[in-house]
């Protein structure tokens, strides 16, 4: 119970991380344990010490040696045990602090899936180039158009209910994983329900996917291929 008269869920996070030692260590000192009940970190087959810096944070570290961030996402929910799944990056972008705004809906009873939109604040300098800015508005847009879903944002930090999320059968294993699980939530009627995230410049480097225009319009194509595989007919 909280001091709002919620009953938070036990949570569970759940960290894909691929050669992230640089930053893994900081999202784990930031992760609040006063709703986070179990850290769970799915390296890549990373060829740095993220492996050795997670677990030295105390999260369980589980490998996956098949590369594609779906992959990683959806071993880590398998691995789970929280009434909830939260996922977010180890890159720093997101803020672990933020956890108990995404689980709050689905304590109240609101929601079955959390989304964090970073577009909803004012983005930290640096935080979001704006091919990425440009591709999630796309996307966005093409979920608001086909399935009447008010979102801003297609971002990766969100809440789900951990039992309903086990029912979904998701067969992307790479970045379109996330949008999967939101058309298919659209089309099981699932209570979506968007909440803002800060988006901070991450830490070490620039991003896998969206760190170079070409990178981030490939991921773009993905996923709107994606919203238009689901959409209703």
């Amino acid at each position: 119970m909280t001091s709002t008269g919620l009953r938070f869920p036990s949570a569970t996070a759940i960290i894909p991380a691929l050669n992230e030692e640089r930053s893994i260590g900081a999202v784990l000192q930031a992760m609040p344990r006063e709703v986070v009940t179990e850290v769970i970190v799915v390296d890549g087959g990373s060829t740095d010490g993220t492996a050795a810096v997670a677990a030295a944070h105390g999260a369980t570290v589980i490998t996956e040696r098949r590369r594609g961030y779906g992959r990683a996402c959806a071993l880590g929910a398998i691995a789970a045990r929280g009434e909830a799944l939260v996922f977010l990056d180890a890159d720093g972008a997101a803020d672990p602090r933020e956890i108990a705004g995404l689980l709050a809906p689905i304590a109240g009873g609101e929601a079955d899936l959390v989304l964090g939109s970073r577009l909803a604040r004012e983005v930290a300098a640096g935080a979001m180039p704006w091919h990425q800015r440009a591709g999630n508005r796309l996307a966005a847009l093409l979920l608001r158009t086909l399935y009447g879903v008010p979102l801003t944002d297609l971002g990766p930090f969100r809440a789900v209910r951990r039992e309903m999320l086990a029912g979904m059968t998701l067969e992307d294993s790479t970045y379109g994983w996330p949008t999967e699980m939101i058309v298919k939530a659209v089309r099981a009627q699932w209570r979506i329900v968007e909440v803002p995230v800060t988006c901070r410049p991450r830490t070490g480097g620039r991003s896998k996917i969206s760190g170079t225009v070409g990178g981030a319009v490939l991921a773009t194509l993905h996923i709107v291929g994606t919203i238009a595989r689901h959409v209703r007919t």
